[in-house]
């Protein structure tokens, strides 16, 4: 027997503000708390509905917390769901966003911040990890992950090609096979669910639409970036992150490089999914043009066309779960894909520990190599222990993640001090 309305609110509000430690602890808390002690949906439902999201762009917890909302309550139910398991984490990081607007010079506040911004490094490098573990099964897969990483990092090129070029290697490489071809949907579900894309892409990008042609400026910029990347976002945060930091840093000029770390820093800290990071990112970018009014409409716009899009997904294709879930050349694109987000994350992580441990960091180009190296001499002494005592509570230790970053932070404060 589905639950009663208020009992599924009162079962997300209470998984959204303990959603903490990023998608794999998420999954594991809402695999606990709907099936272990609510009984609400079966292990293969669940299991299908998990292997669905993994393969859609976004974040994949969100939007399982989604499906169950809508396999309980329909369109309702997973508002509500998925609203909640965002809603606790982007008020924390709207609230942590205007504090460190308005405090991020104060040295103290900043040598807090350069704690952060090394135990970071760490962190990335632990989801490089975790990430190879899983994708990276066959000689086939490293070779996608190291052409990924080459791609990025030596050649520069677009985030969206490594993607697409990924998925569409995965896809033919994969032979049809034998698949689930039960009885085609029935046209009435058909009509839903074409009526469900058609009302949330008006949903999406009607507003886009209007700031575009009313507001043209840093908003409709900040809503453009965010929807193109909403629907790039395979394999996770970490996978997009590389793309959106150098973009918005070095490209657009929207913050520092200190700060988009920061930012993360911050989004690691708080419940809800990771990508909650766009948030910050979109007030950073509003702050930096209108003040604070300018920063909330930024950080509005980015969950706007962060979100949205996910809500579509999951009301558009969840009567069609357990036939997608059974086609392999779908499966073969998403685990291509996966590989090449080990080469992204990499990318990463070698670009933060170069602009966090090294004060002066030189670049090249020579025919299509884009060469980046530092000065050894500038390496910074006190980010360069803090990130090497963060990796070994993290990765030899198995501390949580906020003592981690907790304690980063504390040395870096403290050494300033004294």
């Amino acid at each position: 027997m589905p639950p009663s309305l208020p009992e599924l609110t009162r079962t997300f509000a209470r998984i959204g503000c303990l959603s903490f430690g990023g998608p794999a602890a998420q999954i594991a808390l809402m695999h606990r708390v709907i099936l272990d002690e609510r009984r609400w949906i079966s292990e293969a439902d669940y299991l299908r509905a998990l292997s669905f999201c993994m393969l859609l762009p976004g974040p994949e917890a969100m939007q399982l917390a989604t499906w169950i909302g809508w396999r309980m309550h329909g369109v309702a139910g997973g508002l509500i769901a998925g609203g909640l398991f965002v809603l606790p984490g982007a008020l924390v990081i709207l609230a942590l966003s205007l504090i460190y607007a308005a405090a991020g010079e104060v040295p103290l506040v900043a040598a807090l911040f350069t704690g952060i911004q090394a135990a970071v490094i760490a962190i990335v490098i632990e989801a490089l990890i975790r990430v190879s573990r899983r994708a990276l099964r066959s000689a086939e897969a490293y070779l996608i992950a190291a052409a990924a990483f080459v791609g990025l990092f030596l050649l520069k090129l677009p985030f969206p090609a490594i993607i697409l070029a990924a998925a569409l290697w995965g896809f033919l490489r994969t032979r049809p096979g034998l698949r689930d071809l039960s009885a085609p949907p029935p046209p009435a579900v058909l009509a839903r669910s074409l009526r469900a894309l058609a009302l949330w892409l008006a949903i999406w990008l009607l507003p886009l639409a209007a700031l575009i042609t009313l507001a043209p400026g840093r908003l409709a910029e900040i809503g453009i970036f965010f929807s193109r990347l909403a629907v790039l976002t395979f394999g996770g945060a970490y996978a997009i992150l590389a793309w959106m930091a150098q973009d918005v840093v070095e490209a657009k000029g929207w913050l520092t490089l200190p700060q988009m770390i920061d930012g993360l820093g911050l989004a690691e800290t708080t419940p809800g999914p990771l990508i909650l990071v766009t948030q910050f990112v979109g007030h950073m970018a509003g702050q930096q043009v209108g003040g604070w009014p300018m920063g909330l409409a930024g950080a509005a716009v980015a969950l706007w066309t962060t979100f949205v899009p996910s809500f579509l997904f999951i009301f558009t294709f969840a009567p069609f779960i357990q036939r997608l879930t059974h086609m392999p050349r779908l499966s073969g694109a998403l685990a291509a894909i996966t590989a090449a987000v080990v080469g992204v994350i990499a990318n990463l992580s070698l670009w933060f520990a170069l602009h966090v441990l090294f004060a002066s960091v030189s670049e090249a180009t020579s025919g299509p190599l884009h060469l980046v190296w530092p000065e050894p001499a500038s390496l910074r002494p006190l980010p360069a222990a803090i990130a090497a005592l963060a990796a070994a509570a993290l990765l030899c230790g198995r501390w949580p993640l906020l003592p981690v970053l907790a304690l980063s932070a504390a040395i870096s404060a403290g050494a300033t001090l004294l």
